[in-house]
């Protein structure tokens, strides 16, 4: 273990899918001695990306972790996903990471989740470095990515390097600090004078660098009016303040597939990004009270950590990622889920290399971590020392967008369905498992159709479980519009004691979401109070199909008025029966109507788009409720949608906005259906 928390980093390789994160990382790792030899996505054979479905399709799915050293220095590195379906994954690394390394494709430069981590580093303060990749293709430029990076993040972007070389020709960097060249030559770079033919160049890069600092930083800033000489050091210095206090972004460029330019990336990481010293303690709250308790990066404070990640190793089990804000946690302590408020004693801890685990005795303040089998753990929850009871803030994750239900191949695998959701869920705070009432069916909520492709490849490999998936029925609801009055009869003799009972009830509309009222008014006997809950019971039993698509019937209330018994033949049973017949021909003499979900949503994309997304809505039957300008030059489109018409959304709304958009939906209230809808659902319920 460190003891030097000023010789740790903790950064996260965060980008937009096909940056080159995963590849940026195995070079990282390549260089630091953590591999004999770099891996390539292409090839498939990543540490980081070591699940079967990130292999085969090339993209990182899970966050990895990943610990290596670097000039005397502790990294702990986190790899994340680029696709957006992903971002909690992204979401909840930077809730424990101190730094950023943000990767951008030199040829597309800013692209749409480049947008979504940037705005979600701003969330929680973290200072980054930009590395511009991919220089070494067709089409790639520093200088528009650096433009996009200043127009589209509303960063203030300071470029340290410049390259030597462009496309297939790229051949190495020059660092406008230092004022060389750093050739490649195999896995190294080598220092050598710059090019007579680029140091004009050079030289006029350099000016504007320290142009850039000047304007974040005041100590550049006076050196430079009084036009003294600024030594290396000196911008050095002046880059980590104006980078730890997120006044500027660091930018470097480079091709991680070729390996140019990672040792320079590796020196601005120690250089500019912040150790746990340079990161405010973290406060937090005595559970149950208001009382603030501040958790300072100590080895001698009281334990506290924040669980950010749990997952599901096939072959060890449960792993719960940690990092620690304060004081040290050693194999065999006991220690205290303040979130749940459960104490739970610690069995094997682990440094994790990717899919690799190294055994470690203790872990310190700074640190990131996991432990093995902590049975009551979930993501965001607080673990701390029984001494000292304390909660952190819980990590937020954005609402599932996208449904599908699915259902066990065979009946026999019902029960490890189950528990297999139950796992995933655990592990991914951004998959919900409910079962819908009404149409029975187990439905999941993603994040969008490829995250909820993978659970279910998930379960058939890792949990095999065959499964069948298909979309979601909606709820439709059933009602009337006008009061009517029926008259049930359940007369039967078939020998012996008959049935006999009937009941006449007056029905009414009531308003939305006003549920079901039953009254009694019978008078004089005509029905004795014995039988009077099962005709209640008849009714709420009728309720469930109704007369138009034997859909629930919903806002309707039920009076009973009248009607006759006989002294032998009349029972509960009976009296049920009578109630289910009163109310289908009251419900069929009261103009019933069929009653659709109307869903409340809130899509949100660049002003650009504005036009393509309400034709969208429009296409939907939308009703738009307003238009909403929001910072950064966002529009936010409120309307009301049937749900049955939010289907495939995720993917039209992507597709409308270049994967720019996002959107946000919940249940809103019930509305008539059309009559196409109405035709639809009576045919298909005959």
């Amino acid at each position: 273990m460190f003891t030097k928390l000023n010789q740790m980093r903790n950064i996260g390789i965060i980008a937009h899918i096909d940056a080159g994160k995963t590849s940026t990382t195995e070079r990282i790792l390549f260089q630091t001695g953590m591999l004999h030899r770099s891996g390539s996505v292409d090839a498939g054979n990543t540490v980081t990306d070591f699940m079967p479905q990130e292999r085969e399709r090339g993209i990182t799915i899970q966050s990895a972790a990943i610990t290596c050293a670097w000039k005397d220095h502790q990294i702990n590195l986190i790899d994340t996903p680029g696709h957006i379906d992903f971002t909690a994954e992204v979401q909840r690394s930077l809730r424990v990471l101190d730094g950023g390394v943000v990767v951008f494709d030199g040829v597309s430069g800013v692209e749409p989740q480049s947008e979504t981590v940037w705005h979600q580093a701003n969330r929680y303060g973290v200072p980054r470095i930009c590395f511009v990749n991919k220089l070494d293709r067709m089409g790639a430029s520093l200088d528009n990515t650096v433009g996009m990076i200043r127009d589209r993040l509303k960063a203030h972007p300071i470029v340290l390097q410049m390259p030597i070389g462009s496309e297939s020709n790229l051949r190495g960097m020059i660092d406008l600090i230092e004022m060389r060249a750093l050739i490649d030559q195999g896995n190294q770079s080598v220092q050598q004078e710059i090019p007579a033919e680029l140091r004009d160049e050079a030289r006029a890069r350099r000016e504007r660098m320290i142009e850039a600092l000047a304007d974040a930083d005041d100590e550049i800033a006076t050196l430079y009016l009084e036009g003294e000489k600024i030594a290396p050091e000196t911008i050095r210095q002046a880059l980590r303040r104006a980078t730890l206090s997120n006044q500027a972004t660091p930018v470097l460029c480079g091709s991680a597939f070729r390996g140019i330019a990672i040792i320079p990336l590796l020196d601005a990481v120690i250089a500019y990004l912040p150790s746990p010293l340079d990161i405010p303690p973290i406060v937090g709250k005595v559970p149950w009270e208001e009382t603030e308790v501040v958790c300072h990066t100590s080895m001698d404070e009281p334990f506290t950590a924040l669980i950010f990640k749990i997952s599901t190793d096939p072959y060890v089990g449960r792993l719960a990622f940690f990092r620690v804000y304060s004081g040290v946690l050693r194999s065999g302590d006991t220690v205290l889920n303040a979130s749940v408020n459960r104490s739970e004693r610690i069995g094997r801890l682990v440094r994790m290399h990717a899919d690799h685990r190294e055994d470690i005795v203790e872990i310190g303040a700074g640190d990131i971590g996991a432990i093995l089998g902590l049975k009551n753990a979930r993501t965001g929850q607080t673990i701390c020392a029984t001494s000292h009871p304390v909660v952190l803030e819980e990590i937020g994750f954005p609402t599932p967008v996208i449904n599908i239900a699915i259902a066990p191949a065979k009946r026999a695998d019902q029960d490890r369905l189950s528990l297999a959701l139950q796992r995933l869920s655990e592990e991914d705070p951004t998959l919900l498992v409910r079962t819908d009432e009404r149409t029975e069916e187990t439905i999941l909520s993603g994040m969008g159709e490829l995250h909820l492709d993978v659970v279910i490849d998930r379960l058939r490999r890792e949990f095999r479980v065959e499964v069948a998936a298909g979309e979601p029925k909606v709820a439709y609801c059933e009602s009337i519009t006008r009061s009517a009055r029926a008259e049930g009869r359940h007369v039967k003799q078939t020998g012996g004691h008959g049935q006999f009972a009937v009941a006449e009830i007056e029905l009414e509309p009531l308003p939305r979401n006003s549920g079901f009222v039953f009254e009694n008014k019978i008078t004089g006997g005509a029905i004795p109070k014995e039988f009077i809950p099962a005709v209640e019971a008849g009714i709420i039993e009728a309720m469930k199909a109704g007369v138009v698509a034997k859909q629930p019937v919903v806002d309707v209330k039920a009076t009973l008025v009248d009607g006759k018994f006989h002294e032998v033949d009349s029972s509960e049973r009976a009296f049920e029966a009578a109630g289910m017949l009163a109310f289908r021909a009251a419900m069929s003499r009261g103009a019933p109507i069929l009653l659709e979900p109307v869903m409340s949503v809130e899509a949100t994309a660049p002003q650009e788009y504005t036009g393509d997304m309400i034709n969208d809505l429009s296409s939907r039957a939308a009703v738009i409720q307003g238009i909403e300008l929001r910072s950064a030059g966002q529009q936010s489109i409120l309307a009301n949608i049937p749900l049955a018409k939010m289907f495939g959304y995720a993917t039209s709304l992507r597709s409308a906005t270049q994967g720019r958009g996002n959107f946000t939906m919940q249940f809103s209230h019930y509305q008539q259906v059309s009559e196409e809808t109405r035709l639809a659902l009576e045919k298909r319920s005959a």
